[in-house]
């Protein structure tokens, strides 16, 4: 048996997923993963190379000149791209345009999904993403899928693209939203969804402390401690 934790955040774009998490996993002593990270760093090396016509075949192929890796300093996710660190460098929108595009092909979540597994051999963690109850760690101990009205994710995410000085508009930020819904929810592959087993949240007009303050008290029930 595995000695160390697992808890599992499943939702769409802008439903809190990765505030959430990295607040829990500092309050339990957890590391949080990040799985969107991972794909925007594929992402990242398409942009970075001018790879322009992002094919499934072109993304198969080139799959083998990638190297990801997460490593944790003071519990906070660091993402390398062949030997390099990019933490910094994934939040454009561009990589994120790209990265809702190639998690659609199986070949990158394969390429993936090894990466995000063996982090639970080493360390308790809170992993968010799209699929992760449902395939990454369909025996998470926690289950949770995060989700909240379609305004009301449009207008976190473009209140966080303001903040960071990022020139946008909130049609624009609903738009993609939207656009990143359809991708997530009509894929083929590991299509978003909630585990059978997963606490369902809505997050809609709660603050992150409401949101927080009661997924800390269910998990503690969950996991006994």
């Amino acid at each position: 048996m595995n000695k160390f934790k697992s808890i599992a955040i499943d939702g769409p774009a802008g439903a809190g997923k990765s505030d959430v998490s990295d607040i829990l996993a500092e309050k339990l002593g957890f590391v949080h993963v990040d799985t969107g990270a991972l794909y925007r760093a594929v992402a990242l090396y398409f942009l970075e190379n001018n790879l322009d016509y992002i094919s499934k075949e072109t993304v198969c192929e080139n799959l083998n000149k990638i190297k990801v890796d997460i490593n944790f300093k003071n519990n906070l996710q660091i993402v390398n791209l062949n030997g390099n660190d990019i933490t910094g460098k994934i939040r454009l929108k561009e990589v994120a345009n790209i990265a809702s595009l190639i998690s659609a092909f199986s070949c990158v979540r394969d390429f993936l999904l090894e990466i995000q597994r063996n982090t639970v051999e080493f360390y308790s963690v809170i992993m968010d993403g799209r699929d992760i109850a449902t395939v990454v760690l369909p025996n998470a101990d926690v289950k949770i899928f995060l989700t909240a009205s379609v305004e009301e994710r449009a207008k976190r995410r473009f209140k966080q693209l303001k903040e960071k000085n990022i020139k946008c508009n909130y049609n624009e930020v609903l738009n993609l939203i939207k656009k990143r819904d359809n991708n997530d929810f009509h894929r083929k592959i590991a299509p978003l969804k909630p585990s059978q087993d997963s606490l369902i949240y809505d997050t809609t007009n709660k603050t992150i402390d409401e949101v927080v303050n009661f997924l800390f008290s269910y998990i503690k029930g969950k996991m006994n401690c």
